[in-house]
């Protein structure tokens, strides 16, 4: 009898491990662009739990999916997630901030985390926004009209193979834990309602791991996930189109140029008028070493002194001008009327 319940408990868990090896069928089109977290523990399993089913559930199709990163028809299995990175800028960074709070409540989504920097002058914050896919080509959309819009990046993955394979496993490890259940039922040895008891367990932890997998996968399709970054600017960038001739070219230039030494000139005085304080106790320090250096100079050119190095100099130049050879005499030339007289003298 013993050993009977040993071969038909081999047989179900080799029965399992080839059902959920080969459970799914489908094959994807799309490559995965990043890894998918298994998060089961973030999610309260249940038994009864169905692929697609509660708040997250949604059917990704042509319709309701994101126009802009499809084209052409895609079939109701598939399982994509959205997701878009998105910067902002605004002189306005408080109204723009209320501005995105009110656009993603009403599309129906909420913020999974916020920060906000305000380390420098101008203050930066950043968003992790959750919407309906549904309202996710509406949200990224309608997202500049409260700020500028910098840069905007959508993409989206297939996620089908993955929740296809999860969701075969699932339903192998159901049946398993009803072919349990109904094994213990008639087994009268206690060894064998033992062992059946802690395969029983084993499967029922398998369940609500695969049952937390599908829930998140669920959470992510059916809720997009949106990036945005907004930053606090004293002037909008503005774009303009690429000069074509080279008069335009000069003219760009110059502007540039121009709007470049200005805001640099601008930048240097508030960054000077920041650290005022120490640039002047700075500058009061160097003028008072400055002060007594020269005084204490004049105080001693008044008393006489001269210092060490300079008699030294002085005695060097002394030498040096012992040891050098007297330069011979000219000879006195006779003058002319010398000349005459000698002339007269001789004659």
């Amino acid at each position: 009898m013993k050993r009977a319940w040993t071969i038909i408990l081999c047989a179900l868990l080799l029965a399992g491990l080839l059902s959920g090896c080969g459970g799914s069928a489908y094959k994807s089109s799309a490559a995965s662009t990043y890894p998918m977290t298994n998060n089961a523990g973030d999610y309260a399993a249940r038994e009864d739990y169905e692929p697609g089913e509660g708040w997250y559930a949604t059917e990704t199709t042509a319709s309701n999916a994101s126009g802009a990163l499809m084209s052409g028809q895609v079939p109701a299995n598939v399982k994509l997630i959205f997701t878009a990175n998105i910067t902002l800028e605004s002189t306005e960074f408080d109204a723009a901030a209320e501005a995105l709070t009110a656009l993603t409540a009403d599309c129906g989504g909420w913020y999974e985390s916020s920060r906000l920097d305000n380390y420098s002058r101008y203050r930066s914050a950043g968003y992790t926004v959750r919407v309906p896919a549904e309202r996710f080509e509406d949200f990224c959309a309608r997202i500049g009209e409260s700020a500028t819009l910098r840069s905007i990046s959508r993409g989206s993955e297939d996620v089908s193979e993955r929740y296809y394979d999860v969701e075969s496993r699932l339903a192998t490890q159901r049946t398993k834990l009803e072919r349990l259940q109904t094994l213990l039922a008639q087994a009268e040895e206690m060894e064998d309602i033992i062992t059946l008891e802690s395969a029983i367990s084993e499967t029922e932890l398998a369940i609500e791991s695969l049952t937390g997998s599908l829930r998140h996968y669920d959470s992510l399709v059916g809720y997009s996930t949106i990036y945005v970054t907004l930053n606090e600017v004293y002037k909008v960038t503005e774009t303009e189109t690429a000069p074509i001739g080279f008069g335009q070219r000069l003219s760009a230039a110059f502007r540039e140029g121009t709007e470049g030494f200005v805001d640099g000139f601008q930048d240097f005085l508030v960054d000077l008028a920041s650290v005022w304080l120490g640039l002047l106790v700075f500058l009061a320090i160097v003028a008072l070493v400055v002060f007594f250096i020269v005084r204490g100079r004049r105080k001693r050119r008044a008393a006489g002194y001269v210092p060490r190095e300079r008699k030294q100099r002085r005695a060097k130049r002394g030498k040096k001008a012992a040891q050098q050879p007297e330069a011979p005499q000219p000879i006195p030339q006779p003058t002319d009327a010398q000349r005459q007289d000698q002339k007269d003298g001789e004659g």
